[in-house]
Protein backbone atom coordinates (compact mmCIF):
# COMPACT_ATOMS: atom_id res chain seq x y z
CA UNK A 1 0.00 0.00 0.00
CA UNK A 2 2.91 2.68 0.47
CA UNK A 3 4.59 1.92 -2.71
CA UNK A 4 1.39 2.54 -4.72
CA UNK A 5 1.05 5.48 -2.69
CA UNK A 6 4.66 6.51 -3.63
CA UNK A 7 4.19 5.58 -7.48
CA UNK A 8 0.81 7.98 -7.65
CA UNK A 9 3.09 10.89 -6.10
CA UNK A 10 5.74 10.16 -8.52
CA UNK A 11 3.50 10.21 -11.43
CA UNK A 12 1.79 13.61 -10.07
CA UNK A 13 5.56 15.20 -10.35
CA UNK A 14 5.91 14.11 -13.72
CA UNK A 15 2.44 15.62 -15.10
CA UNK A 16 4.22 19.10 -13.48
CA UNK A 17 8.12 18.99 -14.56
CA UNK A 18 8.42 19.86 -18.24
CA UNK A 19 11.77 17.97 -18.93
CA UNK A 20 11.31 18.38 -23.23
CA UNK A 21 10.29 14.14 -23.02
CA UNK A 22 14.14 13.63 -21.99
CA UNK A 23 13.06 11.72 -19.21
CA UNK A 24 9.65 11.84 -18.52
CA UNK A 25 8.83 8.73 -20.65
CA UNK A 26 11.33 5.91 -19.49
CA UNK A 27 9.96 7.27 -15.68
CA UNK A 28 6.67 6.19 -16.95
CA UNK A 29 7.48 3.04 -18.55
CA UNK A 30 9.61 2.59 -15.06
CA UNK A 31 6.25 2.99 -12.84
CA UNK A 32 4.05 1.05 -15.18
CA UNK A 33 6.32 -2.23 -14.85
CA UNK A 34 6.32 -2.08 -11.18
CA UNK A 35 2.64 -1.37 -11.61
CA UNK A 36 2.18 -4.82 -13.32
CA UNK A 37 4.49 -6.23 -10.62
CA UNK A 38 2.08 -4.87 -7.73
CA UNK A 39 -0.86 -6.31 -9.87
CA UNK A 40 0.29 -9.62 -9.85
CA UNK A 41 1.09 -9.84 -6.23
CA UNK A 42 -2.09 -8.80 -5.31
CA UNK A 43 -3.74 -11.45 -7.60
CA UNK A 44 -1.51 -13.85 -6.23
CA UNK A 45 -2.61 -13.01 -2.69
CA UNK A 46 -6.18 -13.39 -3.80
CA UNK A 47 -5.46 -16.41 -4.82
CA UNK A 48 -3.43 -17.58 -1.85
CA UNK A 49 -6.87 -16.51 0.20
CA UNK A 50 -9.20 -18.46 -1.75
CA UNK A 51 -7.26 -21.32 -1.62
CA UNK A 52 -6.81 -21.04 1.88
CA UNK A 53 -10.36 -21.05 2.38
CA UNK A 54 -11.27 -23.76 0.79
CA UNK A 55 -8.54 -25.63 2.36
CA UNK A 56 -9.57 -24.70 6.00
CA UNK A 57 -13.31 -25.94 4.65
CA UNK A 58 -12.27 -29.07 4.19
CA UNK A 59 -10.67 -29.27 7.35
CA UNK A 60 -13.15 -28.44 9.40
CA UNK A 61 -15.11 -31.17 7.42
CA UNK A 62 -12.80 -33.78 8.34
CA UNK A 63 -12.57 -32.71 11.85
CA UNK A 64 -16.81 -32.62 12.37
CA UNK A 65 -16.68 -36.04 10.88
CA UNK A 66 -14.07 -36.84 13.40
CA UNK A 67 -16.36 -35.46 16.39
CA UNK A 68 -19.13 -37.73 14.82
CA UNK A 69 -17.13 -40.78 15.20
CA UNK A 70 -15.79 -40.20 18.41
CA UNK A 71 -19.33 -38.63 19.92
CA UNK A 72 -19.17 -41.02 23.05
CA UNK A 73 -22.41 -39.27 24.29
CA UNK A 74 -24.24 -39.59 20.85
CA UNK A 75 -25.23 -35.97 20.81
CA UNK A 76 -24.78 -35.58 16.79
CA UNK A 77 -26.30 -38.95 16.12
CA UNK A 78 -29.61 -38.55 18.82
CA UNK A 79 -30.18 -34.87 17.32
CA UNK A 80 -29.98 -36.39 13.53
CA UNK A 81 -32.47 -39.50 14.88
CA UNK A 82 -34.84 -36.74 16.59
CA UNK A 83 -34.88 -34.76 12.99
CA UNK A 84 -36.20 -37.90 11.31
CA UNK A 85 -38.54 -38.51 13.56
CA UNK A 86 -39.88 -35.00 13.48
CA UNK A 87 -40.13 -35.41 9.91
CA UNK A 88 -42.05 -39.02 10.30
CA UNK A 89 -44.76 -37.11 12.86
CA UNK A 90 -45.08 -34.37 10.19
CA UNK A 91 -46.03 -37.46 7.82
CA UNK A 92 -48.05 -39.08 9.80
CA UNK A 93 -50.09 -36.43 10.92
CA UNK A 94 -51.34 -35.03 7.63
CA UNK A 95 -52.25 -38.74 7.13
CA UNK A 96 -54.34 -39.28 9.80
CA UNK A 97 -55.63 -35.60 9.25
CA UNK A 98 -56.86 -36.34 5.64
CA UNK A 99 -58.49 -39.94 7.15
CA UNK A 100 -59.91 -38.68 9.76
CA UNK A 101 -61.65 -35.81 7.49
CA UNK A 102 -63.34 -38.31 5.42
CA UNK A 103 -65.96 -36.51 3.03
CA UNK A 104 -69.34 -37.84 3.51
CA UNK A 105 -70.04 -38.85 -0.29
CA UNK A 106 -72.96 -38.59 -1.86
CA UNK A 107 -75.12 -42.27 -1.84
CA UNK A 108 -73.41 -44.51 -4.93
CA UNK A 109 -70.72 -42.49 -5.63
CA UNK A 110 -67.21 -43.82 -4.51
CA UNK A 111 -63.64 -42.63 -5.60
CA UNK A 112 -62.54 -46.57 -6.09
CA UNK A 113 -64.37 -48.88 -8.50
CA UNK A 114 -65.99 -52.07 -7.94
CA UNK A 115 -64.57 -54.11 -5.31
CA UNK A 116 -62.46 -57.36 -7.34
CA UNK A 117 -60.80 -59.25 -4.31
CA UNK A 118 -60.41 -59.38 -0.33
CA UNK A 119 -56.89 -60.51 0.61
CA UNK A 120 -56.16 -61.73 4.43
CA UNK A 121 -56.57 -61.95 7.35
CA UNK A 122 -54.49 -59.15 7.76
CA UNK A 123 -55.18 -59.13 11.20
CA UNK A 124 -57.23 -61.24 13.99
CA UNK A 125 -57.54 -61.74 17.74
CA UNK A 126 -59.09 -63.81 20.13
CA UNK A 127 -59.46 -60.75 22.30
CA UNK A 128 -60.06 -60.72 26.24
CA UNK A 129 -62.38 -63.31 26.34
CA UNK A 130 -61.01 -66.47 24.26
CA UNK A 131 -63.73 -68.43 22.68
CA UNK A 132 -66.42 -67.29 25.48
CA UNK A 133 -68.99 -65.34 23.35
CA UNK A 134 -69.19 -66.48 19.87
CA UNK A 135 -71.37 -63.96 18.57
CA UNK A 136 -70.89 -60.16 18.51
CA UNK A 137 -69.47 -57.27 16.42
CA UNK A 138 -66.46 -54.97 16.01
CA UNK A 139 -64.90 -52.48 14.05
CA UNK A 140 -63.89 -48.48 13.83
CA UNK A 141 -66.19 -45.24 13.90
CA UNK A 142 -65.98 -43.93 10.17
CA UNK A 143 -66.73 -40.56 11.32
CA UNK A 144 -65.41 -40.64 14.92
CA UNK A 145 -65.75 -37.77 17.55
CA UNK A 146 -62.53 -36.07 17.85
CA UNK A 147 -59.72 -37.63 19.69
CA UNK A 148 -61.33 -40.78 18.95
CA UNK A 149 -59.94 -41.56 15.71
CA UNK A 150 -58.04 -44.39 16.18
CA UNK A 151 -60.28 -45.94 18.56
CA UNK A 152 -62.13 -49.27 18.04
CA UNK A 153 -65.36 -50.47 19.05
CA UNK A 154 -66.79 -54.28 20.10
CA UNK A 155 -70.36 -55.16 20.99
CA UNK A 156 -70.39 -58.33 22.60
CA UNK A 157 -73.58 -60.66 22.93
CA UNK A 158 -73.17 -61.64 26.64
CA UNK A 159 -76.86 -63.15 26.98
CA UNK A 160 -77.58 -66.29 25.45
CA UNK A 161 -75.52 -65.12 22.28
CA UNK A 162 -78.23 -62.51 21.44
CA UNK A 163 -78.88 -59.20 23.48
CA UNK A 164 -75.94 -57.13 25.16
CA UNK A 165 -76.23 -53.80 26.83
CA UNK A 166 -72.71 -52.22 26.55
CA UNK A 167 -69.83 -51.63 24.04
CA UNK A 168 -66.36 -51.98 25.06
CA UNK A 169 -64.05 -49.52 23.72
CA UNK A 170 -60.49 -50.00 22.85
CA UNK A 171 -57.51 -47.27 21.70
CA UNK A 172 -55.91 -48.55 19.15
CA UNK A 173 -56.07 -51.59 17.55
CA UNK A 174 -52.83 -53.44 19.14
CA UNK A 175 -54.97 -52.99 22.32
CA UNK A 176 -57.85 -55.52 21.45
CA UNK A 177 -56.71 -57.53 24.59
CA UNK A 178 -57.44 -54.88 26.56
CA UNK A 179 -60.45 -52.33 26.85
CA UNK A 180 -60.11 -48.94 27.76
CA UNK A 181 -63.74 -48.27 29.14
CA UNK A 182 -67.28 -50.03 28.75
CA UNK A 183 -70.36 -47.48 27.96
CA UNK A 184 -73.49 -49.02 29.32
CA UNK A 185 -77.18 -48.52 27.29
CA UNK A 186 -78.57 -49.69 30.33
CA UNK A 187 -78.16 -51.77 33.98
CA UNK A 188 -80.10 -54.63 32.49
CA UNK A 189 -79.77 -57.21 29.92
CA UNK A 190 -81.91 -57.49 28.05
CA UNK A 191 -84.30 -54.72 28.56
CA UNK A 192 -86.00 -51.93 26.39
CA UNK A 193 -83.90 -50.34 23.78
CA UNK A 194 -80.64 -52.24 24.76
CA UNK A 195 -79.44 -54.44 21.95
CA UNK A 196 -80.74 -57.53 20.31
CA UNK A 197 -78.41 -59.45 17.36
CA UNK A 198 -74.81 -58.98 16.42
CA UNK A 199 -75.48 -56.96 13.47
CA UNK A 200 -74.43 -53.33 14.79
CA UNK A 201 -72.75 -50.60 13.48
CA UNK A 202 -70.99 -47.53 15.28
CA UNK A 203 -70.95 -44.52 13.11
CA UNK A 204 -71.00 -40.23 14.28
CA UNK A 205 -70.49 -41.15 17.65
CA UNK A 206 -73.62 -43.06 17.90
CA UNK A 207 -74.36 -46.82 17.59
CA UNK A 208 -77.49 -48.17 15.47
CA UNK A 209 -78.56 -51.68 16.11
CA UNK A 210 -81.76 -53.99 16.45
CA UNK A 211 -84.03 -52.60 19.20
CA UNK A 212 -84.85 -55.33 21.70
CA UNK A 213 -88.08 -57.19 20.80
CA UNK A 214 -89.02 -54.54 18.40
CA UNK A 215 -88.79 -54.36 14.68
CA UNK A 216 -87.06 -51.08 14.27
CA UNK A 217 -83.41 -49.20 14.42
CA UNK A 218 -82.06 -47.97 18.17
CA UNK A 219 -79.78 -44.88 18.12
CA UNK A 220 -77.71 -44.45 20.87
CA UNK A 221 -75.82 -41.64 21.26
CA UNK A 222 -72.06 -42.10 23.39
CA UNK A 223 -71.79 -38.61 24.72
CA UNK A 224 -75.72 -37.97 26.02
CA UNK A 225 -76.52 -41.85 26.03
CA UNK A 226 -79.62 -40.83 24.73
CA UNK A 227 -81.91 -43.94 22.74
CA UNK A 228 -83.97 -43.03 20.15
CA UNK A 229 -85.79 -45.60 17.48
CA UNK A 230 -86.45 -45.47 13.99
CA UNK A 231 -89.81 -47.78 12.67
CA UNK A 232 -89.14 -49.71 9.47
CA UNK A 233 -91.82 -51.03 6.62
CA UNK A 234 -95.08 -52.13 7.83
CA UNK A 235 -94.22 -56.52 7.83
CA UNK A 236 -90.58 -56.41 8.89
CA UNK A 237 -89.61 -59.40 10.22
CA UNK A 238 -88.00 -59.50 13.42
CA UNK A 239 -87.27 -61.70 16.69
CA UNK A 240 -85.31 -64.64 14.73
CA UNK A 241 -87.65 -65.04 11.76
CA UNK A 242 -85.83 -63.75 8.96
CA UNK A 243 -82.30 -64.83 9.64
CA UNK A 244 -79.20 -65.08 7.82
CA UNK A 245 -78.42 -68.67 7.41
CA UNK A 246 -77.05 -71.43 5.26
CA UNK A 247 -77.50 -74.79 4.57
CA UNK A 248 -76.21 -76.52 8.00
CA UNK A 249 -77.29 -73.26 10.44
CA UNK A 250 -79.05 -69.92 10.81
CA UNK A 251 -77.41 -67.64 12.98
CA UNK A 252 -80.19 -66.19 15.43
CA UNK A 253 -81.23 -62.42 15.58
CA UNK A 254 -80.26 -61.33 12.79
CA UNK A 255 -83.18 -59.97 11.09
CA UNK A 256 -81.64 -56.72 10.73
CA UNK A 257 -78.30 -55.59 9.82
CA UNK A 258 -77.08 -52.14 9.91
CA UNK A 259 -73.69 -51.02 7.63
CA UNK A 260 -72.04 -48.45 7.03
CA UNK A 261 -70.07 -47.18 3.80
CA UNK A 262 -68.53 -43.65 2.53
CA UNK A 263 -71.96 -42.33 2.48
CA UNK A 264 -73.32 -43.60 5.94
CA UNK A 265 -75.75 -45.97 7.56
CA UNK A 266 -77.78 -48.38 5.99
CA UNK A 267 -79.88 -51.27 7.16
CA UNK A 268 -80.88 -54.38 5.41
CA UNK A 269 -84.44 -56.43 6.28
CA UNK A 270 -87.39 -57.93 4.61
CA UNK A 271 -91.04 -57.72 5.54
CA UNK A 272 -93.82 -60.32 4.93
CA UNK A 273 -94.72 -58.73 1.63
CA UNK A 274 -91.73 -59.42 -0.13
CA UNK A 275 -91.86 -62.89 -0.09
CA UNK A 276 -88.63 -63.05 2.42
CA UNK A 277 -86.45 -61.14 -0.29
CA UNK A 278 -83.89 -58.87 0.84
CA UNK A 279 -84.61 -54.71 1.65
CA UNK A 280 -82.12 -52.11 1.72
CA UNK A 281 -82.72 -48.68 2.96
CA UNK A 282 -80.96 -45.64 3.77
CA UNK A 283 -80.77 -44.45 7.18
CA UNK A 284 -80.48 -40.91 7.56
CA UNK A 285 -78.28 -39.01 10.16
CA UNK A 286 -80.80 -36.86 12.97
CA UNK A 287 -81.91 -37.30 16.49
CA UNK A 288 -83.85 -39.38 15.66
CA UNK A 289 -82.69 -41.09 12.50
CA UNK A 290 -84.98 -41.15 9.77
CA UNK A 291 -85.79 -43.93 6.81
CA UNK A 292 -84.53 -42.63 3.48
CA UNK A 293 -84.66 -44.63 0.25
CA UNK A 294 -85.67 -47.98 -0.33
CA UNK A 295 -84.98 -50.50 -2.44
CA UNK A 296 -85.91 -54.00 -3.50
CA UNK A 297 -83.56 -56.70 -4.16
CA UNK A 298 -84.72 -60.10 -5.72
CA UNK A 299 -82.18 -62.38 -3.17
CA UNK A 300 -84.33 -64.40 -0.51
CA UNK A 301 -82.78 -62.90 2.65
CA UNK A 302 -81.93 -67.15 4.41
CA UNK A 303 -79.80 -67.82 1.29
CA UNK A 304 -77.36 -65.27 2.34
CA UNK A 305 -75.02 -65.39 5.28
CA UNK A 306 -74.45 -61.59 5.66
CA UNK A 307 -74.52 -57.93 3.77
CA UNK A 308 -72.68 -55.63 3.50
CA UNK A 309 -72.26 -51.77 1.71
CA UNK A 310 -69.06 -50.19 -0.25
CA UNK A 311 -69.51 -47.16 -2.39
CA UNK A 312 -73.18 -47.36 -2.10
CA UNK A 313 -72.95 -50.94 -3.03
CA UNK A 314 -74.62 -53.82 -1.43
CA UNK A 315 -72.80 -57.04 -1.10
CA UNK A 316 -74.04 -60.42 0.26
CA UNK A 317 -71.96 -63.40 1.03
CA UNK A 318 -73.19 -67.50 1.07
CA UNK A 319 -71.39 -69.93 2.66
CA UNK A 320 -68.93 -72.00 0.76
CA UNK A 321 -66.95 -74.45 3.76
CA UNK A 322 -65.54 -73.93 6.73
CA UNK A 323 -62.70 -72.36 4.96
CA UNK A 324 -64.04 -70.06 3.05
CA UNK A 325 -67.09 -67.48 2.03
CA UNK A 326 -67.94 -66.47 -1.15
CA UNK A 327 -69.41 -62.22 -2.00
CA UNK A 328 -71.82 -63.46 -4.66
CA UNK A 329 -73.87 -61.02 -4.83
CA UNK A 330 -73.87 -57.21 -5.74
CA UNK A 331 -76.61 -54.77 -5.57
CA UNK A 332 -76.09 -51.04 -7.13
CA UNK A 333 -78.28 -48.75 -5.80
CA UNK A 334 -77.67 -45.95 -8.41
CA UNK A 335 -77.78 -48.19 -11.55
CA UNK A 336 -80.40 -50.62 -9.70
CA UNK A 337 -78.26 -53.67 -11.81
CA UNK A 338 -77.69 -56.50 -9.59
CA UNK A 339 -75.17 -59.23 -10.12
CA UNK A 340 -74.80 -63.10 -8.64
CA UNK A 341 -71.88 -64.25 -10.45
CA UNK A 342 -68.94 -62.14 -8.12
CA UNK A 343 -66.95 -65.19 -7.01
CA UNK A 344 -65.15 -63.53 -4.54
CA UNK A 345 -63.61 -65.41 -2.00
CA UNK A 346 -62.84 -65.28 1.87
CA UNK A 347 -60.75 -67.07 3.75
CA UNK A 348 -62.15 -67.72 7.06
CA UNK A 349 -60.18 -68.42 10.31
CA UNK A 350 -63.13 -70.09 12.10
CA UNK A 351 -66.67 -71.68 10.40
CA UNK A 352 -68.81 -69.05 10.87
CA UNK A 353 -69.25 -65.54 10.36
CA UNK A 354 -71.67 -63.82 12.55
CA UNK A 355 -70.96 -60.15 11.52
CA UNK A 356 -69.44 -58.40 8.65
CA UNK A 357 -68.88 -54.87 7.98
CA UNK A 358 -66.77 -52.32 5.51
CA UNK A 359 -64.88 -49.83 6.75
CA UNK A 360 -64.47 -46.88 4.45
CA UNK A 361 -61.75 -44.86 6.16
CA UNK A 362 -58.99 -47.95 5.42
CA UNK A 363 -60.59 -50.20 2.41
CA UNK A 364 -61.01 -53.11 5.28
CA UNK A 365 -63.94 -55.49 6.25
CA UNK A 366 -64.23 -56.23 9.63
CA UNK A 367 -65.37 -59.93 11.08
CA UNK A 368 -66.48 -61.46 14.36
CA UNK A 369 -66.14 -65.41 13.69
CA UNK A 370 -66.83 -67.19 16.62
CA UNK A 371 -65.74 -64.92 19.04
CA UNK A 372 -62.29 -64.03 16.76
CA UNK A 373 -62.01 -59.95 15.87
CA UNK A 374 -60.73 -60.32 11.95
CA UNK A 375 -59.91 -57.71 9.15
CA UNK A 376 -59.44 -58.13 5.97
CA UNK A 377 -57.96 -55.48 3.26
CA UNK A 378 -60.55 -54.96 0.24
CA UNK A 379 -59.42 -54.55 -3.53
CA UNK A 380 -60.94 -51.80 -5.77
CA UNK A 381 -60.80 -52.24 -9.77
Amino acid sequence: EQRLTQLSKDVLILEKEDDRGLYGVLSLYLIENEMNEIKQLIDKLNSTTQENQILTLEIMKTEMKALEKFDTMQVIKGRQTIEVLRTDLDSCKKEVKALTQLPQLPQGTCPRSRLVSVTGPVFYTEGEYPGLYSYGAWGCDPKPEKGKENWYWLVMMTSNNRYSNYIRFYSSLNSLIRGVRNVYIHTSNPTTNTIQGPNNVLYGGALYYNCYNRDAVCHFKLTTKHVTTLELHQGTRYNSKANFCHLEECYPYTDLDLATDESGVWVVFTTSLDFGNMILSKVEEGEPPALGKTWQTSVYKQAVTNTFMACGVLYATRYVNQELEEIFYSFNTVTGKERFNLGIFISKISPNIQALNYSPVDQTLHVYSDSNMVYYKVIFE
